[in-house]
């Protein structure tokens, strides 16, 4: 075998290696929605009534007379995740802003290190600082008699959101090419005016890519929302209510479940419903990207 055949070899190596890569993104997340839809599906098929399911607040899947409503578990985890991106959005896009257009220097390179030190503080410790630092201090600011709620989990959500949001945010802000500024610039544009009509609009899919992903952290996080959210069952009216989460209801409970038995299936049948979220927000960002290229 010659220098030629070997390189030959190796090419088609490397090929197969980068399509297995590639491919096994779709094979475990196929594998995923496959073992949750079979472990909830007699449960959807059986004791599950829709109407109850996402009408009702009722969720008591362990009484003499069990109900599965889960309507205030999705407003909780909808009412959370909102008021996260309502701090986590401007602060991202702000802070990606100022990384990638007017910091320089050793003050750009250390913000990008900081933002990476952020995205890597685990989401049990963001738990602890919303349970213990956040709580009183939302207690004493607002005299209210619970700290642990709407706003402590929305804050905390919101903070854990932004690191990963600014990092996408910032990439898709240096991917527009330099010739565009100068382009704008020689045409007497200012700085303002470089950013928000040539920069901005020439980065939006990066930037609308780096709000949704936010959004998943969002309805995805289990832990901090367990310990920051007040975990009741509650239809919010006011920042300050507790609620609870899909995801903390599925961790909470999950462990003390039969293992095939309607709890266990309508735990699953949660599991159902955020993979059902989170392919709908993907697919609506597919689509609005793709009308956005249109243009």
């Amino acid at each position: 075998m010659d220098r030629r055949d070997a390189a030959w070899y190796v090419d088609k190596i490397a090929q197969w290696l980068v399509f297995a890569g590639g491919i096994s993104a779709i094979v475990f997340i196929a594998g995923i929605f496959i073992f949750i839809t079979r472990e909830g599906l007699d449960f959807v098929l059986g004791p599950l009534s829709l109407g109850e399911f996402f009408t009702s607040i009722a969720w008591r899947p362990t009484s003499n007379n069990p109900t599965y409503g889960a309507l205030a578990l999705i407003v909780g985890t909808a009412s959370v995740t909102g008021f996260a991106m309502l701090l986590s959005v401007p602060l991202s896009l702000g802070a990606a802003l100022f990384i990638a257009e007017f910091a320089t220097g050793k003050t750009r390179e250390t913000l990008k290190i900081l933002v990476e030190m952020l995205a890597a503080i685990p989401s049990v410790v963001w738990g602890f600082v919303g349970f213990s630092i956040m709580n009183p201090l939302i207690i004493r600011t607002f005299d209210v008699p619970v700290g642990l709620g709407v706003l402590n989990a929305g804050l905390i959500l919101g903070l854990m959101a932004a690191p990963i949001m600014t990092t996408i945010a910032e990439d898709a802000l240096k991917a527009v090419p330099d010739t565009y500024r100068e382009a704008a610039e020689a045409l007497g544009a200012t700085r303002w005016e470089v950013i928000f009509k040539v920069v901005i609009p020439a980065s939006r899919n990066g930037l609308l890519a780096a709000v949704l992903l936010g959004v998943g952290r969002g309805f995805g996080e289990t832990m901090a929302v367990l310990m920051a959210s007040g975990h009741a069952i509650n239809l919010p009216t006011s920042p300050f209510d507790s609620v609870r989460a899909l995801t903390a209801t599925i961790a909470s409970e999950l462990g003390d479940t039969v293992n095939g038995g309607d709890h266990w299936g309508s735990l699953f049948t949660l599991g159902i419903l955020l993979f059902v979220v989170t392919f709908l927000i993907n697919l609506t960002a597919d689509l609005v990207v793709r009308g956005i290229r249109k243009k």
